[in-house]
């Protein structure tokens, strides 16, 4: 089913210009450039390592519409949403995870989700950085969708009811279907659908199916020439239309948290339910599954996909301490940021969210991402804490070896102390010029209808 409540926006620009020095081998390649050529994969952004705490106040975004630029960090922010988009005034915000792809191809159209369970699609015009609601309130779906790679108009996602892969065309509004998973594998009558994802070239799609999170059992995946192939990890049985089928090649056995299909297509990373930890990847067309949830491959902590790669924290020194590693080979890690500051005590540390969808097939543009603390303060016009580098903050990590760099882009001015929804999940633009991110703003977005403390959705450019 789907419903559409037309609402009104927009955004326009102001921009502040602010191109610093950054340093190793980066620094000669942009300080030589003008402004107009940064950008992706060549930021101008601050790239230094000092701790750079919030100012007094906050920038005057008071509405849908409004735009300002980071008072320390120069980029341009754009307010996208605000309680007269949401139905009820309740919360908008961007997707639970970053790893869904949010933004369209031709970075023309995006989503955002809503706290009534509804996904609102925005056209935007990245030359103004103006956006606007178009095409309705989508609901009827199971897990939020996620735009195709290489089809600026189409989104993919699960019917909640009849569990079938859908596909959705945002500008003549036409729903269809590509496949129904009941015909391939048994599905429970109570099991549903999520994690929706797409390779790069959408020939294959992957959904994992189940009672709940962290209990679902079976990764689905579908491929447009050769059909349904499946893996239930409760039982180890591999199956479908193509393929070795029968049982993994390992005895591992658990319940899915999420799951995600690489950029190829060829491998499926599972994070497993809280009792494992790691991660599992299944390469798809064989019955080899590897897990990773040792002390010595570190694939925990969230994580991206590219192409044939992971992108993840090791988590060992410092909550940045990025590694990329192939696919195939887990144990060749290699740590894309040192030397890293010292983090001497728990105290310090905190969390962040990994957006990789602007990405090329050697794995080497940039990842973006944005941390967040959990012992922020709480309370209204109160700055978030910062102790370190990056704290609090809308980054973005050099993954191409060439340097160990970090781009600092923004301040989120989220508290992340009103649940789960208000840390800045956020998602970088297939072309890497914009990254969207939730906020709570330091609580001053008002309050729900509950009482709750409100998040909406803001806007970052990448220069």
């Amino acid at each position: 089913m789907l419903a559409a409540a037309l609402i009104a926006s927009g955004a326009a620009a102001v921009w502040l210009s602010a191109t610093l020095a950054v340093s190793g081998v980066r620094a000669k390649q942009q300080t030589s450039s003008p402004a107009a050529a940064c950008g992706p994969p060549h930021y101008c952004a601050r790239t230094d390592r000092k701790a750079i705490p919030y100012p007094e106040g906050l920038p005057a975004l008071p509405a849908a519409d409004a735009r300002a630029a980071d008072p320390v960090l120069g980029s341009r922010i754009l307010r996208v949403t605000d309680s007269s988009l949401a139905p009820r005034g309740l919360s908008m915000m961007t997707p639970a995870s970053a790893e869904q792809n949010a933004w369209n191809t031709s970075t023309t159209a995006f989503y955002v989700d809503d706290e009534g369970g509804g996904y609102n699609v925005f056209s935007f015009d990245p030359s103004t950085m103006r956006a606007k609601p178009d095409g309705g309130r989508l609901t009827g779906w199971s897990g939020e969708p996620e735009f195709s790679y290489t089809q600026p108009d189409v989104l993919y996602a699960i019917a909640s009811r009849s569990r079938m892969l859908q596909q959705y065309d945002i500008a003549k509004h036409k729903l269809g279907t590509i496949d129904d998973p009941s015909k391939c594998v048994q599905l429970a009558p109570s099991d549903h659908g999520g994690d929706i994802s797409v390779s790069a070239d959408d020939t294959r799609l992957l959904a994992i199916f189940g009672p709940e999170q962290d209990r679902n059992n079976l990764v689905y995946t579908y491929d447009r020439k050769q059909g349904c192939r499946w893996y239930n990890t409760e039982t180890g049985a591999v199956g479908g239309q193509w393929g070795p089928k029968g049982t993994i090649n390992a005895p591992y056995r658990f319940g899915i948290h999420n799951a995600r299909i690489s950029k190829s297509g060829g491998f499926v990373v599972i994070t497993p339910g809280t009792h494992v930890g790691g991660a599992a990847i299944w390469e798809v067309a064989t019955a080899n599954v590897t897990l990773c949830a040792n002390a010595a491959l570190k694939c925990g902590g969230h994580r991206a996909l590219g192409y044939s790669h992971l992108l993840n924290s090791a988590d060992s020194k410092h909550p940045l301490d990025f590694v990329i590693r192939p696919l195939d080979h887990l144990e060749s890690m290699t740590h894309i940021l040192e030397p890293l500051p010292t983090q001497p005590t728990a105290a310090n540390w905190y969390d962040y969210h990994l957006s990789w969808n602007y990405i090329n097939p050697q794995d080497s543009t940039p990842a973006c991402f944005s941390t967040y603390r959990s012992d922020n303060p709480a309370g209204q016009g109160l700055p978030p804490r910062v102790l370190g580098p990056w704290e609090n903050e809308v980054d973005c990590v050099e993954t191409d070896g060439r340097a160990s760099t970090i781009w600092r882009f923004a301040h989120t001015y989220s508290t992340a102390t009103n649940g789960f929804w208000s840390t800045p999940r956020g998602n970088i633009s297939q072309d890497g010029r914009f990254y969207m991110f939730t906020s709570d703003w330091e609580d001053e977005l008002g309050r729900d209808v509950q009482g709750h403390h409100r998040t909406d959705v803001f806007m970052v450019q990448l220069r």
